[in-house]
């Protein structure tokens, strides 16, 4: 358990988008954890360092995470578990070392050669499973709706909104004046602005 925090410290020590050399592979780590609220890729990224030195205080404890646990290594399983003969079995076991598991967060470090098809897989069981997944390598937190954890600036956000309900009110009012045959053009932009004034509304509240 301990190996896999230090390769994982290694990333952000490094400033490197490549792993480090385990088992004389280079290895591609994930974390997933419970969204118990939605954080940006700096905070996830503190985060993960938190997680990788031991410190599980910032995730929350959930089924899910044993749920995505154990579906994970019923398609392959701990490294630990696997006979010597099949160690190199990277389609058995793609694992480089022990997942680092606990009630609130999974890490995993695979072999480099696996890396895409690991990182698919984390994907698609984090997000049936409801979590969020970070990716070191990218410094990137996903979420199960397949946002991120970029952020607009609120200022940002607030000023497209006010601009999106300014819009609306332009080309409704468009509308009314338009000729008949034209105004049903002025109503389509005016509802595209009103959707988009209501999306950066919701996001600059978060």
């Amino acid at each position: 358990m301990a190996y896999i925090r230090a390769v994982s410290m290694f990333h952000f020590l490094a400033a490197t988008q490549l792993s480090v050399w385990t088992r004389g592979t280079m290895s591609f780590d994930l974390g997933v954890w419970y969204p118990q609220k939605r954080i940006g890729n700096k905070e996830a990224s503190e985060l993960y360092v938190r997680l990788c030195d031991g410190d599980t205080s910032g995730v929350t404890a959930h089924p899910a995470i044993d749920a995505f646990y154990a579906e994970l290594t019923a398609r392959h399983p701990e490294i630990d578990t696997i006979p010597e003969e099949r160690i190199d079995d990277h389609d058995n076991c793609p694992w480089s070392c022990e997942l680092d598991h606990s009630p609130g967060h999974v890490i995993m470090s695979c072999v480099w050669s696996k890396a895409t098809y690991v990182h698919r897989l984390v994907q698609n069981l984090a997000s049936k499973h409801g979590l969020a997944i970070y990716d070191p390598q990218s410094d990137v937190v996903t979420y199960p709706d397949g946002s991120t954890g970029a952020r607009a600036s609120r200022l940002g956000l607030w000023i497209l909104s006010s601009f999106g309900l300014l819009f609306t009110a332009i080309f409704a009012y468009s509308g009314q004046i338009a000729p008949s045959g034209n105004s049903v053009v002025f109503y389509v932009f005016a509802g595209l602005c009103a959707l988009m004034a209501v999306a950066c509304f919701r996001q600059a509240r978060r």
